[in-house]
């Protein structure tokens, strides 16, 4: 006869529930001291990185209204904002911007279906700044974290694989198939809103305050997105035929050809297919890390004005801005930091005036609820 297997567990520690664990005694010796010194290390700790964010020069130039300056516009305060460290300036102005009509792309691609507007913005930068420089956009009023605009893209075709209409449609649905039932490509909410403006070199005209027109110092538009979205996006293998682009890359792309095939690695696409948490943000466009500085004086920038983000109801802004150990310009973790530290040193000196004024002694049986229920009733 074979023995009956037990269902009893192992008379191992683990198993018989015996393992050693350790819960914290929240006493008076224990909590405040550890407020106090939570209180002590934060407080000062976020000063440190508020005036760390402060030593990041930074300019931001809001350019949404730019496509209807005819003629050279100043900005008004309420339109951008220059931040710099130095109090040995030259005189900061006012940037100004002015729009022209343009038949190509600043690669010297065609634009599809009649022309765009080049905005040419014109600031100062009082201050000589070294590299390496960093060139964002800004939007706001840009909800990226949308639940089903998150959803909308299919990794499969991202990575070079083969989709059919059906599996575009289910993955990228509303903006998976076209009216002919052709493949988008890319497809999905995020690739059809990607920004698709496009900034020129920066170029200065007065250097130093002597007139040296088209001094060229030129942005790298690489090494800006996450390497493992580099090596992991694929060109797909599917005939240009079954493919169409999205809607929103008509301009550039009218249709796919062999020659003209958009590449999922282009860096612009993979930062913008990183979405952001939060409505208003800033992305990546490209870097300066020449070995010379930024002069002080007037330069110029160009921006292809093809991001209608009045669609949205939104706004969109060129930032320029250098870093410190903490990245660019955000006094968030600062101000978080000492708002703890503060937070933590007052309930620090609340919790000591009530154990001083009104003592418990630890272990007082009379504070349990039944004992203090079993005492009312024979009251």
């Amino acid at each position: 006869m074979s023995e009956l297997k037990s269902r009893k567990p192992a008379n191992t520690a683990f198993k018989q529930q015996r393992l050693k664990a350790w819960q914290p005694l929240l006493t008076p010796k224990t909590v405040l001291p550890t407020l106090f010194a939570a209180g002590i290390i934060l407080a000062p700790l976020g000063g440190l990185f508020l005036y760390e964010s402060e030593t990041v020069n930074e300019i931001v130039i809001d350019y949404t209204h730019c496509d209807s300056a005819t003629s050279l516009t100043t900005l008004g305060d309420n339109l951008y904002s220059y931040k710099f460290t130095s109090d040995n300036t030259t005189t900061i102005y006012a940037p100004q911007y002015v729009a022209n009509s343009t038949q190509t792309f600043m690669d010297n691609s065609t634009i599809y279906g009649g022309p765009i507007n080049r905005c040419t913005i014109q600031f100062s930068i009082p201050i000589e700044l070294k590299p390496p420089i960093f060139v964002y956009y800004k939007l706001t009023n840009f909800y990226q974290n949308h639940r089903k605009y998150v959803k909308s893209l299919d990794q499969s075709q991202l990575a070079g694989d083969n989709v059919t209409p059906s599996q575009a449609q289910a993955s990228c649905n509303p903006v998976g198939v076209d009216a002919n039932n052709n493949v988008i490509y890319p497809c999905g909410l995020i690739a059809n809103s990607m920004f698709n403006d496009s900034f020129s070199n920066l170029t200065i005209l007065n250097p130093g305050g002597v007139n040296v027109d088209n001094q060229v110092y030129f942005l790298n538009e690489k090494g800006i997105a996450w390497g493992s979205d580099v090596t992991r996006y694929k060109k797909t293998s599917m005939p240009p035929s079954s493919l169409t682009p999205p809607p929103n890359w008509i301009k550039r792309y009218p249709n796919y050809t062999e020659a003209n095939l958009f590449d999922p690695s282009n860096e612009h696409f993979l930062v913008w297919m990183r979405t952001s948490w939060y409505p208003t943000f800033r992305k990546l466009y490209s870097r300066y890390d020449g070995p010379a500085p930024l002069s002080a004086g007037i330069y110029n920038i160009q921006v292809d004005l093809n991001y209608n983000i009045a669609a949205y109801g939104g706004t969109k802004s060129l930032v320029i801005t250098g870093t410190s150990f903490l990245g660019d310009r955000n006094a968030f973790m600062g101000l978080a930091y000492i708002i703890m530290g503060c937070v933590c040193a007052f309930l620090g000196v609340v919790f000591l005036g009530w154990h001083f004024f009104r003592p418990r002694k630890l272990g007082d049986h009379d504070k349990l609820t039944w004992n203090q229920a079993h005492t009312m009733k024979q009251h």
